[in-house]
């Protein structure tokens, strides 16, 4: 959004975005822009930031922030554009948010819509938009479908915002302090795709983007279904974190269950960790993530390895047996006493203690499902 020495709409290696000319676009593609934009170019960067009462400087802040390129001195901006300048900046004057806790919102939001709106368009129109007769081009399909779906699409985003924001919060009133809210106590874990790289050399792409994406779907799937967070996917890898370890470990083992299952899908490796996290932007950091990836990388196939903290709260909370001698210890005293003996979901076997780079000597546990612990509903 910064005005460069030229006057250009290029940026400072020459390129110019799509979106920075003036005129002599695709017609089609602009009035695309405008029907999705609701407003026609008005504004140059200056002008905008101008009529927003913000200065060029915070304007581009912004702008870069919401994952935009450069556009020089081009009218490119709408009206909608100056608005949401107005608003960040209106809510930095109000005292409601500091400067750079705006630009933090606008780089979130853009990260999660940049996505959003790139699968949409990629995968979601693409496959409705197929022209129904030769010669007509992908947009002038793409605009009437695209009139149609905006509305419900725009309703729908809000309204699953809205739910996320809401169980955000709530998880935030149940913090114990301010300082948790930051740095929790939370299990995470990482679940990889074994020998993913060797596949990319022998399937197609189409074929690779499909196995990539039902691992997604599945993985985000049994996350969410049993409570437990998705942080990202990376490919052959995602992400995802639980309150507590219990939830976890069941989500890894129900993933290998479950991806054990399709012949598909290669074999899939699970580490997972315990301990404090800290969480800014929807993401996790810490040496507890650190961990749980370290883990991923020396899981055996098809298995799950925890670290010591994570066995130690799973102990704890009755979920696993310290050992099978300690499970059967606890049976007979219970049969003694004419008493249900204690059901354990899990079990734990110690592994070779093992040096990590960079985090010293770690005591791996291989974690798997107890039989007389039962899965639960699934």
């Amino acid at each position: 959004m910064t005005v460069d020495d030229t006057g250009s709409g290029a940026d400072a290696d020459g390129r110019v975005d799509p979106q920075d000319a003036d005129s002599g676009g695709d017609p089609l593609a602009l009035r695309l822009e405008q029907l999705i934009l609701g407003a026609e170019r008005r504004y140059t960067p200056f002008q905008a930031a101008r009529s927003a009462g913000v200065s060029l400087e915070l304007a581009t802040r912004f702008w870069r922030a919401m994952g935009f390129a450069d556009i020089g001195q081009a009218k490119a901006l709408t009206e909608a554009d100056v608005l949401a300048l107005r608003r960040l900046a209106g809510l930095v004057e109000a005292g409601l948010l500091s400067e750079a806790m705006a630009v933090q919102v606008a780089r979130s939001t853009g990260q999660t819509t940049a996505r959003l709106a790139e699968w949409q368009i990629d995968s979601f129109l693409e496959g409705l938009t197929e022209p129904p007769e030769p010669g007509m081009t992908r947009t002038e399909v793409t605009y009437p479908i695209v009139e149609l779906l905006l509305p419900e699409l725009e309703e729908f985003l809000v309204y699953v915002w809205r739910r996320q924001l809401a169980a955000s919060a709530g998880r935030v009133v149940q913090a114990a302090d301010d300082e948790e809210m930051v740095d929790r106590r939370l299990a995470v874990a990482f679940a990889d795709l074994v020998g993913f790289t060797r596949l990319t050399r022998r399937m197609e792409e189409e074929e690779l983007g499909e196995l990539v994406e039902a691992f997604e779907t599945t993985s985000a799937d049994l996350v969410a279904a049993r409570g437990g967070r998705l942080i990202k996917t990376l490919g052959d890898e995602v992400l995802y974190a639980a309150d507590d370890a219990g939830t976890a470990a069941d989500i890894a083992l129900r993933l290998v269950e479950t991806l054990g299952n399709d012949e598909t899908m290669p074999e899939l490796r699970v580490g997972m960790a315990f301990g404090t996290v800290t969480t800014r932007m929807g993401d996790v950091f810490g040496t507890t993530v650190n961990l749980a990836s370290r883990l991923t990388s020396i899981a055996p196939r098809d298995a799950v390895l925890v670290d010591s903290a994570f066995a130690e709260e799973l102990i704890r909370t009755g979920e696993a047996p310290a050992s099978e001698a300690e499970a059967a210890e606890a049976a007979a005293a219970a049969e003694k006493e004419g008493e249900e003996p204690p059901v354990y979901r899990f079990a734990l076997q110690p592994m070779w203690q093992r040096p990590v780079r960079g985090l010293g000597v770690v005591e791996p546990w291989l974690l798997t499902r107890r039989p007389d612990g039962g899965a639960g509903p699934s």
